[in-house]
């Protein structure tokens, strides 16, 4: 009795041991795979359509709009209705050629060339229309535009040019122009994607 008694606590504490081993193996594994997983990518395929969704990204836009507008200011022979209208002009300038001139993705991507024809207004979110990001991307120049009016007195000349300028940004942000060139062709044969079509692609 005294044997098996014995017999059954060596395999007990084998049991034991080894489960314990296991588990001190498991969690070594565990943090040696976290610690070679600190620093990697995403796993975006095309970081370009989600770059302004990332968190302080709008705060560090419009903060960029209120340094230059500061700057503008702060050179003695403008005027405040001249400031403003530079301002406005200035933003939207860099707005179009960021966001609806330059074309392809500065990174390496495995979509195999399909972003290469894209400007990064129809990379973002996927080319899903009516996002968040889009929405605001949307209004911000509206709202300078309200402001710019209201500060150079709706000026004739000043409303023009800031009207003009307002459009040139707006315009290409319209569903209708998705994968359209300046001269009306389509650099892709297909719709802008809607939330359906992504959803069910992505399944």
């Amino acid at each position: 009795m005294t044997h098996y008694r014995g017999r059954a606590g060596l395999i007990i504490a084998r049991d034991f041991l080894v489960t314990a081993a296991a588990q001190v193996s498991h969690r070594a594994d565990r943090t040696f795979f976290d610690n070679m997983n600190v620093g990697v990518a995403h796993s975006e395929v095309n970081p370009n359509t989600r770059v302004l969704n990332s968190r302080g990204i709008w705060l560090a836009y419009l903060l960029l709009v209120a340094v230059l507008h500061v700057v503008l200011l702060s050179i003695p022979f403008f005027s405040v209705p001249l400031v403003w209208t530079l301002t406005n002009v200035i933003h939207n300038l860099v707005m179009y050629l960021f966001l609806h001139t330059v074309k392809g993705t500065p990174f390496e991507t495995p979509d195999q060339g399909k972003a290469r024809l894209l400007t990064h207004w129809e990379q973002m979110d996927y080319g899903i229309q009516f996002t968040s990001s889009r929405k605001f991307l949307t209004i911000s120049p509206i709202v300078l535009y309200i402001l710019t009016s209201f500060y150079t007195k709706y000026d004739a000349t000043h409303f023009l040019i800031n009207t003009g300028s307002l459009l040139s940004v707006l315009l290409p942000k319209l569903p209708q122009f998705h994968g359209i060139q300046c001269d009306g062709r389509r650099r892709e044969n297909r719709k802008p994607p809607s939330v359906e079509n992504f959803l069910e692609s992505s399944r």
